[in-house]
């Protein structure tokens, strides 16, 4: 092996040693979940004051479907039900936008419609759904979660995102709620 070998592998040597040497400590917080996560859990979880499982997903699929959704798949002995239903994406902010973007286009001698392409056009809302029976403390939780899909005019997906509108999951709770009376009373 010549000098210049020698050096170059020394010198890999003293940069491997020195990355080595850079490990920096774990933060003592890192397992600690963000107050928002937790916020985040608090909105999609309900606990409900039984342990008939059975009741409550029967209960949840009535929900759901008042809401507009379609059961796309259900496992009622893992206690997991996946609904969607579409809906129009349309959004008034973005034509305005690509209409201002059309005319000064044109005011400017060129006329690009790509930008109508991007637009927004149909989207797919899914719901995922687990209840957890805990038959010690006599209770079953729920947790419901909302995302959307969203497709543009050119068949691409734009945005793909989880609901966290409190509207939202404090109405599907109430029909859940509801539900729950009418099957628990066969009403």
């Amino acid at each position: 092996m010549n000098f210049k070998n020698k050096l170059s592998l020394l010198g890999i040597i003293i940069l491997a040693l020195m990355l080595v040497g850079c490990e920096t400590p774990v933060p003592k917080d890192v397992l600690k979940a963000d107050h928002s996560v937790l916020q985040t859990r608090a909105l999609q979880s309900r606990k409900f004051e039984t342990t008939n499982e059975n009741l409550l997903l029967s209960a949840s699929v009535s929900a759901l479907q008042d809401m507009g959704f379609t059961i796309d798949d259900s496992e009622i002995k893992l206690g997991t039900i996946v609904a969607s239903k579409d809906a129009d994406a349309t959004n008034k902010a973005q034509i305005a936008l690509a209409t201002t973007g059309m005319v000064l286009g044109a005011l400017s001698g060129s006329i690009d419609t790509r930008m109508y392409q991007n637009l927004d056009d149909v989207q797919k809302i899914r719901a995922s759904l687990v209840a957890h029976q805990n038959t010690e403390q006599k209770n079953t939780v729920v947790r419901v979660t909302f995302q959307r899909l969203v497709w543009n005019k050119n068949k691409q997906i734009s945005k793909r995102e989880t609901l966290n509108d409190a509207k939202l999951y404090q109405g599907f709770y109430d029909r859940l709620s509801k539900a729950v009376f009418l099957e628990g009373h066969q009403i």
